[in-house]
């Protein structure tokens, strides 16, 4: 083999980024719930290993993006109504800037700019950088690129440039920045959300150029330059799903293979597909988890990740999760499914939570059976599986560091377990006997845990 081949090869094994003290992204530096850290505390409170606590104007289940210095987070602004991006300085907290960040093109309908219902806000999307720039997105469709410092360098809002979305729930893909640019998936439904007879509007689309037939909604995959904003391509990504179960919240996943190609992972639809970053083409695809696409109110939350050359996807609601094998190309037959969880009722399921990967295991959170798995990567063999309590929802997708799997539900109780074994190690309430709805990720960076509850974020570390 050539010396040259050999080297591709083996780069193409390597992650995508080389494990760091930074978070730059919502899944880590790997895209996949992981981080290399050591000496993590697992019997921390809101007050023991606590470096810094920083007050927040508001929720959001956007997860902290750490790099260099600085902490980059979306919230919003419960005083004055508005959506707000923060920039908090690592080692203390403080409050380096503080943008109001959305415009007024789009709200809920009743005039309201932060949300769209009681559920969830449009600070959901979590930023992403490249270093030298950071983006922070929102549900209303505003994208924002900020330098460092938090001087803006552009603006543009998708629902204004492609048309209003159509979206029963709150849109909160994050964007994902890769070779050289910025993507984002839009994956709706076909038709106008919430119309009703006589051309009323509860919710959906907003403004009298709306689209009123199906023909004018398309699913698309978005990519920009982080430089300028300037849209480089927009590819429409066709589906068989019907009505709910066009949507799809799933951040894109970027992966390399074996043979060096690069794709980006995208799922929903019913499907799941692998695109050329440079041109959005559709290099394969596979599906589908919904026979005959009979259920009309599949949406999907989870986002793809990526071990052992399998791509993990969470069908809906209670439905089983699937281990696709990669490095296809066109439309995948069965024998792409390497396995799919079985056995009712501990069925091994996720609705909302993206898995995290480590150390040639799956980990799944099921947010409808309150329970932790970790699964044989390339056999799916349950290894462990763990009962979370049942008080309130866990949908922060989890992260596994230092050996420990960080775990935080609705009412900010965080839950450590030991990452081999299963065993419980420590839970820790970081938030009020209230408080309800959080759901942003926990973050390692640094060997530090970033933890953000609806009016905090801790700085956690011995």
């Amino acid at each position: 083999m050539p010396r040259a081949v050999a080297i591709a090869l083996v780069c193409a094994l390597l992650p995508l980024t080389a494990p760091g003290q930074d978070w730059a992204n919502w899944r880590g530096p790997n895209h996949d719930g992981t981080a290399v850290a050591k000496g993590l505390p697992a019997d921390f409170s809101q007050t023991r290993h606590v470096k810094w606590a920083a007050d927040l104007p508001g929720p959001g289940a956007g997860t902290p993006i750490v790099v260099g210095d600085r902490v980059f987070l979306p919230s919003v602004d419960r005083e004055r109504q508005c959506l707000v991006a923060m920039c908090l300085s690592r080692k203390d907290g403080k409050v380096l800037w503080k943008k109001d960040a959305a415009s007024s093109y789009a709200t809920d309908g009743g005039g309201n700019p932060i949300r769209i219902q009681g559920r969830s806000n449009y600070a959901s999307p979590s930023p992403a950088t490249d270093g030298k720039r950071v983006l922070f997105f929102y549900g209303n469709g505003d994208l924002v690129a900020y330098d460092l410092n938090g001087e803006e360098e552009w603006r543009r809002n998708l629902q204004k440039d492609y048309g209003d979305f159509s979206f029963q729930w709150t849109f909160s893909a994050s964007p994902t920045i890769w070779e050289g640019k910025v993507f984002i998936p839009v994956l709706q439904r076909d038709d106008p959300v919430g119309r009703r007879a006589g051309g009323k509007r509860r919710r959906g689309p907003r403004t009298d150029e709306a689209p009123e037939t199906s023909e004018a909604i398309k699913s698309f995959l978005l990519a920009l330059d982080p430089a300028n904003g300037k849209t480089l391509y927009q590819h429409v990504r066709k589906s068989p799903a019907q009505v709910e179960s066009r949507e799809a919240y799933a951040t894109l996943t970027p992966f390399i293979g074996k043979n060096g190609r690069k794709e980006l992972l995208c799922v929903g639809g019913d499907v799941i597909t692998g695109h050329d970053p440079a041109t959005g083409s559709e290099l394969w695809r596979w599906g589908t988890w919904n026979e005959g696409h009979r259920q009309r109110w599949w949406r999907l939350v989870p986002s793809v990740v990526v071990g052992d050359g399998l791509a993990l996807v969470c069908a809906p609601k209670r439905a089983p999760v699937y281990a696709v094998k990669l490095g296809g190309s066109g439309a995948q037959k069965e024998d792409a499914l390497a396995w799919k969880s079985e056995g009712r009722p501990n069925l091994v399921t996720s609705d909302v939570p993206t898995p995290a990967f480590h150390d040639g295991h799956f980990f799944v959170l099921s947010d409808v059976r309150h329970a932790l798995s970790k699964i044989e990567a390339k056999t799916g063999k349950v290894v462990w599986s763990i009962e979370l309590t049942r008080d309130y929802a866990w949908r922060a997708s989890p992260t596994i560091a230092d050996g420990k799997v960080f775990l935080m539900n609705h009412n900010g109780r965080v839950v450590v377990a030991d990452a081999k074994t299963g065993e419980l190690l420590h839970q820790a309430p970081m938030a009020g006997s209230e408080d309800d709805q959080i759901r942003s990720s926990i973050v390692v960076a640094g060997n530090k845990l970033f933890i953000r509850t609806n009016t905090k974020l801790f700085c956690i570390g011995k």
